[in-house]
């Protein structure tokens, strides 16, 4: 039997100023974010941050995830008046990331967004964001958890009926957490398919596109066999469109 052909991912880097690895600026990001694409049938290549390169990675890639980070998206992208004290942004990170991502989603190449990215992408698609959940959500969890990241911190509550419920075949899924921001409102047409029991919201997704999800918690740990569905599914949907 013939193998499946492994699509290509495209997954941005993270970017970190001189200091520890190197004297000079570097990229960085966790290899399960690899490993895990791998596993799930994917053949990763990471992306610089480049936006004058987005329209040549796009014809290179057959997806995009988007990946997490300890930074913050600039408020003013979203049309916020202030800014929270705790907001630190990676601007030359965030224009690559909004460029891909848009450009990704005009082609209708399936989208990933985790953590922080599940923030860029409900941003670029019209929505805001909290800048600092614990000041802006009364009785709230600690969506930064204090346990290790490679266990589970609380629960989500997925909607019946979203891609999300499809792919995972549950309501409920134990996620791990790693935030202070999150999706505040949606953009047109954006669905919200999960929220924590404070009422955070915890994925989004667009329907009508072959796959448009957000999660804000990390799958590429694989806290649940939910985790690796999502991944399964995301580089399905890539195969599919080659």
């Amino acid at each position: 039997m013939r193998q499946a052909v492994r699509p290509v991912i495209g997954v941005t880097l993270d970017s970190e100023r001189p200091g520890g690895y190197a004297r000079l600026p570097w990229y960085a990001l966790r290899q399960n974010y690899f490993e895990a694409l791998v596993r799930a049938g994917g053949t990763p290549v990471a992306l610089p941050h480049e936006p004058d390169l987005v329209p040549e990675f796009l014809e290179l890639i057959d997806g995009l995830l988007i990946s997490g980070g300890a930074f913050d998206i600039d408020p003013t992208l979203y049309g916020a008046g202030e800014r929270h004290a705790t907001v630190t942004t990676k601007d030359r990170r965030t224009r690559f990331e909004w460029d891909i991502t848009r450009a990704a989603l005009d082609a209708d190449r399936p989208v990933l967004g985790i953590c922080g990215g599940q923030q860029l992408l409900n941003v670029v698609l019209g929505g805001t964001l909290l800048q600092h959940i614990p000041d802006a959500v009364a009785d709230a969890l600690p969506h930064e958890q204090p346990n290790p990241r490679t266990e589970p911190g609380h629960e989500v509550t997925v909607l019946p009926g979203t891609l999300l419920h499809r792919v995972t075949g549950t309501e409920r899924l134990a996620v791990n957490s790693a935030h202070h921001q999150a999706a505040d409102s949606v953009g047109p047409g954006v669905v919200v398919c999960a929220t924590a029991p404070d009422g955070v919201i915890e994925a989004i997704e667009l329907p009508g596109r072959r796959f448009c999800l957000g999660v804000q918690w990390h799958p590429e740990y694989a806290i649940s066999p939910g985790d690796d569905a999502i991944l399964r599914a995301f580089v399905d949907a890539c195969r599919a469109g080659r």
